[in-house]
């Protein structure tokens, strides 16, 4: 099911006439109702004895990027986008020093890691927003190696440039490969004559005036068992977003003028594909290879092959490849989606000419896989256990009014989701909309039927799955959709210890 056309924006010489019903659109730290509080600056964490620290400093800012022919105005890290990457190894104690030199509130939340809630970077759930010209420090341990990435948690701030990957090395790791290339996603807004901030409040006037589409939530509370196909043949269905992007990028570089992956034929090259995107879901593929998976959100899998895989906001995904002679396109494309292009970088091993930006690998074609066709590796798995205790987490939602749901109210209206340390919890969750989201779940992860491990799992429409989570990180923690338009409108809920 479509939804019209008069729902999608127009990007150059947007109208905002009306005013927003959404606090959201300020891009301050009080975008979705969270509880009033103050925090204490957290206690100074020492590291255990021949505990290793990795320490770096962090200052978020307007910037001016180059994006590869096209120059913008945003906010990040440093000066690029993605922002250096962060590497520390399993049990290392980091040490981050946000500086805010942006002209608003901001946080940093270290997402995927199961880390002590005080740095866990959610305003009002776990700490007071960083004000301007403030700076805050963030230490945790991080217990697990994999691939994980960083960004704030305030407003619409990720689809700027904040956003930056984070590396925990498994020092038991053979490493039997030879390079290592990490991959950052982007849908890119910001600066193209409008910003995020004014995305979200157009979203919210069309829906406030009726001109968004067709309702999401009159489906709410039917059982539709575990239906994962879709419509027509596509898993993720044929309505995979809310916002027309201009551009989509890999490291922060335009298919006209793509990043440049240098290596040498035979050699095996271990890649780590970070989806930093908002609202876009990409197939990815490497033109002339097959990949072999070997990770998902930093927890192993039983290898497996594929042409080409698809990638939720939030998800990420290692993979092994064989690199072959030539010149090959690396290509996340878009879902779902009808202007903007896709995603390009060029894989070189000899001389030959670039990949047109509009190249289209055949293995697209082929076989694209999704989380749920993955095995966890045996080492991954929970141990065997029945729940304690289930819970019900239905995502639902509107285009008109622009409003999203879980469990039938947006934020701050519905009720928390409470667990005892010690207890399992298992979430019935559903996804009573025709659109799909990626569920994130903060300082745990949580494990499918099957056992595979994950804290972001990209639900298809009407999709119902069995999520089991071990409690054995006291705190107050948040779930929510990670496309950013649907958090921001409601669809996040928290999860408590009692």
């Amino acid at each position: 099911m479509t939804r019209p056309s008069r729902r999608q924006l127009i990007i150059a010489g947007l109208g905002l006439g009306a005013s927003a019903t959404l606090a959201a659109c300020s891009g301050d730290a009080s975008a979705t109702s969270r509880p009033a509080a103050s925090f204490p600056r957290p206690e100074p964490v020492a590291p255990s004895p021949g505990q290793s620290v990795a320490s770096a400093r962090l200052t978020a800012a307007p910037v001016t990027l180059n994006l590869g022919g096209r120059t913008v105005q945003t906010w990040a890290y440093g000066d690029t986008a993605p922002g250096a990457t962060l590497r520390a190894t399993a049990g290392d104690l980091l040490r981050v020093t946000l500086d805010n030199q942006l002209p608003a509130d901001t946080t940093v939340h270290w997402h995927g890691v199961r880390l002590r809630p005080q740095a866990d970077g959610v305003p009002g759930l776990t700490q007071d927003p960083v004000g301007t010209g403030k700076s805050f420090l963030y230490e945790f341990t991080a217990p697990d190696p994999g691939t994980y990435f960083f960004h704030p948690h305030v407003g619409t701030q990720l689809d700027r440039g904040l956003y930056a990957p984070l590396i925990i090395d498994d020092p038991a790791e053979p490493g039997d490969y030879d390079l290592e290339w990490v991959v950052v996603l982007d849908d890119w807004i910001d600066g193209t004559g409008t910003t995020p901030d004014e995305v979200l409040e157009q979203l919210v006037a069309d829906g406030a005036s009726g001109t968004a589409g067709m309702d999401h939530g009159a489906m709410t509370g039917m059982d539709h068992g575990s239906m994962s196909a879709g419509q027509d043949g596509a898993p993720w269905g044929t309505d995979t977003g809310d916002v027309s992007y201009p551009h989509y990028l890999i490291n922060d570089r335009l298919p006209t003028d793509p990043t440049v992956l240098q290596g040498r034929a035979g050699q095996r090259v271990r890649l780590r594909v970070i989806s930093a995107a908002s609202d876009t879901i990409f197939a990815v593929a490497l033109g002339g290879h097959r990949m072999t998976l070997t990770h998902t959100d930093g927890w192993p899998v039983r290898p497996q092959q594929t042409d080409a895989f698809y990638i939720g906001m939030g998800e990420r995904y290692d993979a092994v490849v064989t690199l072959e002679p030539g010149v090959f396109p690396l290509v996340a494309r878009p879902v779902g989606r009808s202007t903007g292009g896709q995603g390009l970088a060029v894989v070189r091993t000899a001389t030959g000419a670039v990949p047109a930006a509009d190249v289209s690998p055949g293995e697209l074609d082929g076989n694209v896989l999704t989380a749920s066709q993955l095995e966890p590796d045996d080492a991954a798995r929970l141990p065997a256990k029945g729940p304690d205790l289930t819970a019900a987490l239905t995502l639902g939602g509107s285009m008109a009014p622009y409003l999203w749901t879980i469990n039938g109210a947006p934020y701050g209206q519905n009720e928390p989701l409470r667990v005892a340390p010690g207890q399992r919890l298992r979430l019935n969750a559903s996804n009573m909309t025709m659109m799909p989201h990626p569920l994130h779940l903060h300082g745990h992860t949580f494990a499918l039927p099957n056992g595979l491990r994950k804290d972001t799992l990209l639900m298809a429409p009407m999709e119902s799955v069995a999520l089991d989570l071990d409690a054995d990180n006291p705190g107050d923690w948040l779930i929510h959709c990670h496309n950013t338009y649907h958090a921001e409108a409601g669809m996040m809920i928290d999860l408590r210890y009692t």
